[in-house]
């Protein structure tokens, strides 16, 4: 699959619910091929496999994940595609224009990325479920964002109040199995972190009203301070979840060991600048 994808695709991973509402160039480009698709307009979720020629033409349009039916249709698109006339015409170059910043947010100036990662570790039932194995041993990814004013904080020895609060709210969630619902202000109900010269510690304590979904850990970490700037930064929560959400169904049942680890991003990596998922659509208010 690796080889025919980079020899005959060219391929690129999206966050719709961002092109989807995206007011430029890019946006337009997607509902345009998402009109020529079952899911036609863009109110609802345009998620799926989409296989486009480069004149923007929709050849393919699937949401199945089964890996063996997702070769088999996008080596039959490529091979349909490669004996007819489409393949010849060439594709006029789009004019970007103007970005939508909203839906294009870079992290921010003079802060840092720390790359957040959550697995669920013990607890589920067995099963023989190929679907259900996958969802069970995920390790989820997401981005931690640090102002400038927050990295010039760490770097004098503190560690700044609105940090911690986002931290916990917006990536202490079990996003192992889909997307998760974040902690409201008022389900952090004890938030007790601080910091002892390069050590970080404490601990913490998130609930619904109703108490059915909620995270009690022990939090512990390092920083490294070098001519001012964050060289390291490595933290982990660990403690018991309960609970789930509308699109993470399926947890283990009563309360499960669960863990999440915060580790300094260099830049090397290109996911290094998605948005966290908390930000989705209003980064100002994830940062606030």
């Amino acid at each position: 699959m690796l080889d025919l994808l980079r020899k005959d695709f060219i391929a690129v991973a999206i966050d719709q619910a961002y092109e989807r509402r995206q007011q430029d160039a890019e946006g337009d480009y997607w509902r345009r091929i998402v009109d020529q698709s079952p899911r036609k307009g863009t109110k609802g979720t345009t998620q799926g496999l989409y296989v486009v020629a480069p004149s923007g033409e929709l050849l393919l349009f699937n949401n199945n994940r089964h890996p063996e039916k997702v070769l088999r249709l996008t080596k039959q698109v490529a091979r349909d595609f490669a004996s007819s006339d489409r393949a010849k015409i060439k594709a006029t170059a789009i004019d970007p224009g103007k970005v939508d910043k909203r839906y294009n947010p870079k992290p921010p100036e003079g802060g840092l990325v720390i790359r957040a990662r959550a697995k669920v570790l013990g607890g589920y039932q067995a099963t023989e479920d190929r679907w259900r194995k996958v969802m069970q041993s995920a390790l989820s990814r997401d981005n931690l964002w640090v102002t400038g004013t927050e990295h010039d904080l760490l770097a004098k020895g503190e560690l700044p109040a609105k940090l911690v609060r986002r931290l916990a709210r917006y990536h202490l969630v079990d996003n192992t199995r889909g997307e998760p619902p974040m902690w409201r202000d008022d389900e952090v109900r004890s938030l007790q972190i601080e910091r002892t010269g390069d050590r970080i510690h404490g601990s913490v304590s998130l609930a619904t009203k109703d108490g059915k979904r909620g995270f009690e850990a022990r939090l512990l970490g390092f920083v490294k301070v070098e001519k001012g700037r964050i060289t390291r930064f490595d933290l982990v929560a660990d403690g018991m979840f309960w609970g789930e959400g509308r699109y993470t169904r399926r947890a283990p049942e009563g309360r499960f060991p669960f863990a999440v680890s915060f580790t300094l991003a260099d830049g090397s990596d290109i996911a290094d600048a998605i948005p966290p998922q908390g930000s989705r659509g209003w980064v100002g208010g994830y940062l606030r």
